[in-house]
């Protein structure tokens, strides 16, 4: 544990002695309380109500997250694949799995924060009635799962690629593509159904509306684990190349 909270700690020094978090940050906050403030606009010129607000804002974050995680990731190998001081690190006193759940959690850390930043949405829709406590509790809950798998496939992009754009580009054109897979699921028969439980989208609007389902969650922890699990293999693979 000492291990992976040291490796967790130094990448995100990494992040914040740079301009990387601080940029992310504040272009995140930004383009979220734009959206958030048209939101707003528009329910309350037509007598929305909080939850509506929410469930829309829910929406929108976690797309936003589609395009900031990537960002994230893309260095976290891939810098030290290309500068060559990532044989230091695999030749280190911490194992190749210490060293991923190091790098994964300082990329979650980091998307917890840009959350948080985001805790006073709720608050300012109260003029809409009483805040929901369900569907602010699953639509973060939702927000926090389907960031995980972000990460965790852009870390496991990172990993096998010494360059950080073409790491973001794989990672977001493969995000966008289970993003909207869920659209061709309206084809009957296994095939759809096939293509709607890979949908990013199809798992995430039951966490929007406010709906914790097991399946969902399975989902996204199962998604995450295996991305995992495959950079793992991927750093100890390269010990032999």
């Amino acid at each position: 544990m000492r291990n992976i909270l040291a490796v967790c700690t130094k990448e995100l020094y990494t992040y914040f002695v740079s301009p990387i978090a601080y940029f992310v940050c504040i272009v995140f906050s930004a383009i979220s309380g734009f959206l958030f403030s048209i939101t707003l606009i528009y329910e309350s010129s037509n007598n929305g109500y909080s939850a509506g607000v929410m469930q829309t804002v829910f929406g929108l974050l976690a797309t936003i997250l589609l395009f900031f995680t990537p960002v994230l990731t893309m260095k976290l190998f891939a810098e030290e694949r290309k500068s060559g001081s990532i044989e230091l690190l695999l030749t280190s006193p911490i194992t190749d799995g210490q060293v991923v759940i190091g790098k994964f959690l300082a990329s979650w850390i980091l998307v917890l924060i840009m959350l948080v930043l985001t805790l006073l949405y709720p608050f300012l829709t109260r003029r809409f009635g009483p805040l929901d406590g369900g569907i602010l509790l699953s639509g973060y809950l939702g927000l926090i799962l389907i960031s995980s798998c972000f990460l965790a496939f852009g870390l496991l992009m990172s990993s096998m690629s010494k360059n950080q754009i073409v790491a973001a580009l794989t990672s977001f054109g493969f995000f966008l593509t289970l993003w909207v897979i869920g659209s061709l699921s309206a084809r009957s028969g296994s095939i759809g159904q096939f293509l709607s439980y890979l949908s990013f989208l199809e798992h995430y609007n039951n966490f929007a509306r406010g709906v914790i389902q097991l399946k969902d969650v399975v989902y996204y922890v199962s998604f995450t684990g295996i991305c995992l699990f495959a950079t793992f293999k991927s750093i100890e693979s390269s010990k032999w190349r």
